[in-house]
């Protein structure tokens, strides 16, 4: 039997690279965005900002699916400055997309989560959560938060037999950061500079960040629960020196 998953924050770039990579190895998915996709996924409109869409999206999922077994929780926006830049009412949308709309989504999912019998939740979190990046207070503070929150929902639901993971991309190659290098004075710099910034030279792809969601997701890693798995070219982990 196929395993039935929703993906959030499908309409595009990680997410849409994810549910593709889902469908591929046989899992029938349902895309939750505010633009969702089309076949060959179960598109269903949601705005993870508001209880009430979620709650009737992911039931609609369940429905349509015949339960949910994985849950992959990827919406989320960006934001850029330090912490002079980013105005009340901007901190408090972008929590509110990248921290409360995983915990609707996961709230609104868990009934079905605990009858699946072999149920998983990945988290979309980034490097900002465990390393200090230059004018992303906001968005590394909301990063921080999904990574102690996925530690957190691993501890409370493992034995509901619900494993709860997250990924931590580097800069990666989606819309979002080509619209930041679009906005940039001089975009071929920005994007060198972001390149240079990641040990391998090169910004992460949408496909590798999915590939790591699909195995977090699957009975592969069946052990595997309250892990963070960077998929950061390096970022993180590695001090190279300077090459000569």
């Amino acid at each position: 039997m196929s395993l039935k998953a929703i993906v959030t924050g499908g309409g595009s770039g990680i997410g849409l690279a994810t549910a593709t990579l889902l469908a591929e190895r046989g899992m029938r998915v349902a895309c939750l965005d505010l633009v969702p996709p089309g076949e060959p996924f179960i598109g269903i409109k949601a705005d993870v900002t508001d209880d009430a869409s979620v709650r009737a999206a992911v039931a609609e999922a369940a429905d349509r699916l015949g339960g949910i077994d994985v849950l992959v929780n990827n919406a989320g926006i960006g934001a850029q400055g330090t912490i002079e830049d980013n105005p009340d009412s901007e901190w408090q949308q972008v929590f509110d997309v990248n921290v409360l709309g995983m915990v609707r989504v996961a709230r609104a999912a868990l009934p079905y989560l605990r009858r699946s019998g072999s149920a998983s939740i990945v988290n979309t979190c980034s490097v900002a959560a465990t390393a200090g990046l230059p004018q992303r207070a906001l968005y590394s503070a909301t990063k921080g938060a999904v990574l102690s929150l996925t530690l957190a929902m691993a501890a409370d639901h493992i034995r509901d037999g619900i494993r709860v993971n997250c990924v931590n991309p580097g800069t990666a190659d989606t819309p979002w950061v080509g619209r930041l290098l679009d906005s940039a004075v001089d975009p071929e710099a920005e994007r060198a500079a972001l390149n240079a910034r990641q040990p391998m030279g090169r910004l992460v792809s949408a496909e590798e960040v999915a590939a790591a969601i699909a195995y977090l997701a699957s009975p592969e890693a069946g052990a595997t629960t309250g892990t963070a798995l960077a998929v950061d070219g390096g970022m993180q982990g590695l001090r190279l020196r300077a090459s000569n």
